[in-house]
């Protein structure tokens, strides 16, 4: 019951990984928090956040309806202000960092906001629990399998932000800071299925990058187990990494078709896409271990490794092109989050 009686902040809390994080917390599974205080620069998506508790227009039963009302918090201000940082991680007992620029092809064109967001505003978390001394128990950062190996600004400064949380068990070793890194989160804004569903329903045609590419595709709610995982088991400076199928994007497109007879466009690749992509490189492998549903990736710096003798390292790269779905497998996983196109 890690979030019982708890302050917890959620930067980026109205995006679509913070907003299913926020429901799940207010449902109570990990605990009641005392307060829960969604963080983001954007008034009218935590209007609309608001609005639709209090319509119960988002699923809302009664527990997450009670604590709605009780324990949320909502808060404008930019993780890119240290002062906007300081008086919202003042008050936290737990801080998850989900605030970010996560499209690749805005990253490319924009690398130093990708910076100021993705680098600066995690350098600001830290900043403000070191200097303050704030009694934070627990940082989670949110990463992404693009950090791996990356070649897109948008990776690089994932990656970066690893970096910065990881190592602030050094200078901040009153709290503990973890990340998690997972693939392709489905019905995310931005993501690529809701856009083939919805060129579906326009009649196509339907854009494919490249007909080789695979990804690893995760649900909302699995992406949350993952955070959940690791604020319950990761040790400092440990990155959490699940175990997750992927897909050949081809297939996926032509299992969301069901036969239609729509045009597929094959585009190219977007600036900064890989045409697979890593969750753990071979260079991490060594230092990763085997927990079960998840991997458990040990720090960079010598003075930060974890004590977990006698469990099986991965040893090599655990890349999107060896975890591929077959066509049936795909189908299934499909139906399994609802994203079959039924008309």
């Amino acid at each position: 019951m890690f979030f019982e009686g708890k302050t917890v902040l959620v930067t980026g809390g109205t995006g679509s990984m913070g907003s299913t994080l926020v429901k799940r917390i207010l449902g109570g599974e990990r605990g009641c928090p005392r307060k829960l205080i969604v963080f983001s620069r954007d008034e009218a998506k935590q209007h609309d956040m608001r609005m639709n508790y209090l319509n119960r227009t988002v699923g809302t039963d009664e527990t997450i309806y009670s604590n709605f009302a009780r324990v949320l918090e909502f808060r404008i201000g930019d993780v890119r202000d240290y002062g906007d940082v300081c008086s919202a991680v003042r008050d936290a007992d737990i801080v998850i960092s989900a605030a970010a620029l996560k499209q690749v092809p805005t990253c490319e064109y924009f690398p130093e906001q990708a910076v100021l967001t993705n680098c600066t505003g995690a350098a600001n978390i830290v900043r403000a629990i070191r200097d303050n001394g704030y009694p934070v128990q627990t940082v989670m950062g949110i990463s992404t399998d693009k950090a791996a190996k990356p070649v897109n600004v948008m990776g690089m400064t994932k990656a970066i932000q690893e970096r910065i949380f990881t190592t602030a068990n050094i200078v901040a070793p009153s709290c503990r800071f973890v990340c998690v890194r997972y693939g392709n989160v489905l019905a995310s804004r931005g993501s690529v299925i809701p856009l083939f569903l919805k060129q579906i329903e326009c009649g196509g045609p339907l854009t494919l990058t490249s007909p080789d590419m695979t990804r690893f595709l995760l649900s909302l709610d699995a992406a949350v187990d993952t955070v959940f995982a690791a604020f319950e088991r990761a040790l400092p400076g440990e990155i959490f990494v699940p175990k997750i199928p992927s897909a050949n994007i081809k297939v996926l497109v032509e299992e969301l078709l069901a036969g239609r007879d729509l045009k597929i466009q094959v585009t190219g690749i977007r600036p900064g896409e890989k045409i697979h992509e890593i969750l753990v490189s071979e260079e991490e492998g060594p230092r990763t271990v085997d927990l079960g549903d998840y991997y458990a990736m040990g720090p960079m710096l010598p003075e930060l490794a974890p004590e977990r003798p006698g469990l099986e390292r991965l040893g090599g790269e655990y890349n999107s092109r060896d975890a591929v779905m077959d066509r049936a497998d795909t189908r299934a996983f499909l139906a399994a989050n609802g994203f079959a196109w039924k008309g």
